[in-house]
């Protein structure tokens, strides 16, 4: 008789623990556990619901036992502008003390591998024109949000020398797809409504990676035998400077973009006049990753294009 595989996912209401949840689902042969905060979160109907206590990932009790595989999507994100006094520690408390704590406690619980969304902002800010980081770089993470991600990293691993749980560390660009808040959606709107930017002569280098794509990387690495103990950085492949990105996204929505070709070099200093410096980098700045380690490693290529991912996030924005 074949063991039915039990997954349990965190953050599975966020954009990306929803959509492991969902593709979870359509999965035969396993049975699904999805970690909720708060009641109303609708479920596929084959899914469990497990209701987090407010202190669950202070060590509150979570029915582990039975899991063979348990993926964190929780965290606390990273946000613009944090308004806490001493941001580090904040997310410290949630992205290193709690992820730590509930993976001693599933290791505790015979949970078989720890699959860990952590950030690129491990690895840092930005990178040079064809210079990419990869899974194997030396971190250096830029703010507080990237530190914490860093030393949940290295606290996981340590559990992993001490326990036979696995763990395999995930490390995202930027992840769009429907349902995308923040910046790209706004970039949706401005373009949709035909609002002239001045973004037409930007020639970095970025990459991002689509929801799609890093879903079915992490439902690769859950089971694959070459991710135990391995770090992957997730992009879909294709890297695109903001120009192309914004003329792309318009094609995808129907509405050609309106753009003005402004020097990236005078954009950047007058964000950085008017106090937006990091939103300039972001706009004119490289950051591109390599995964070749995904590839060779778990024979893992990103099964959906970026015009596929934009035109269905398209499809999904116009139908708000």
């Amino acid at each position: 008789m074949n063991h039915q595989h039990t997954y349990f996912v965190t953050g599975a209401s966020g954009f990306v623990g929803s959509a492991v949840v969902q593709r979870l689902s359509l999965m035969a042969g396993c049975k699904v556990m999805a970690l909720v905060r708060r009641d109303g979160v609708v479920l596929p109907a084959t899914v469990s619901p497990v209701r987090a206590g407010p202190d669950y990932l202070a060590g509150e009790p979570l029915p582990l036992c039975g899991v063979d595989v348990l993926v964190h999507c929780a965290a606390r994100v990273h946000v613009m502008s944090d308004a806490s006094s001493d941001p580090l520690t904040e997310y410290r408390k949630v992205n290193v003390v709690g992820t730590l704590k509930l993976a001693e406690q599933a290791a505790q619980a015979g949970v078989k591998r720890f699959v860990f969304i952590s950030s690129i902002k491990v690895n840092g800010e930005g990178t040079r024109p064809g210079q990419p980081y990869t899974a194997d770089d030396v971190p250096s993470p830029g703010d507080p949000y990237g530190v914490s991600k860093m030393e949940a990293e290295q606290q996981l691993r340590l559990l992993a020398q001490s326990t036979v749980m696995e763990v395999v560390i995930i490390r995202p660009v930027l992840v769009y797809g429907p349902g995308v808040k923040a910046n790209f959606r706004s970039m949706m709107s401005w373009l949709n409504k035909g609002v002239v930017l001045p973004l037409g002569a930007i020639g970095n280098q970025r990459s991002l990676v689509a929801l799609d794509n890093l879903v079915d990387l992490i439902v690769t690495c859950m089971t694959h035998p070459a991710a135990a103990g391995q770090t992957f950085l997730a992009s879909d492949g294709e890297d695109l400077s903001t120009t192309q990105l914004l003329r792309r996204m318009g094609a995808a929505l129907g509405k050609p973009a309106r753009l003005l070709p402004v020097p990236a070099m005078l954009l950047e200093w007058g964000a950085a006049l008017i106090g937006r410096k990091s939103i300039g980098q972001r706009l004119c700045g490289s950051l591109q990753v390599d995964i070749t380690k995904a590839r060779d490693l778990l024979g893992w290529v990103p099964p959906t294009s970026v015009s596929e991912a934009l035109k269905k996030t398209a499809a999904s924005f116009k139908e708000v």
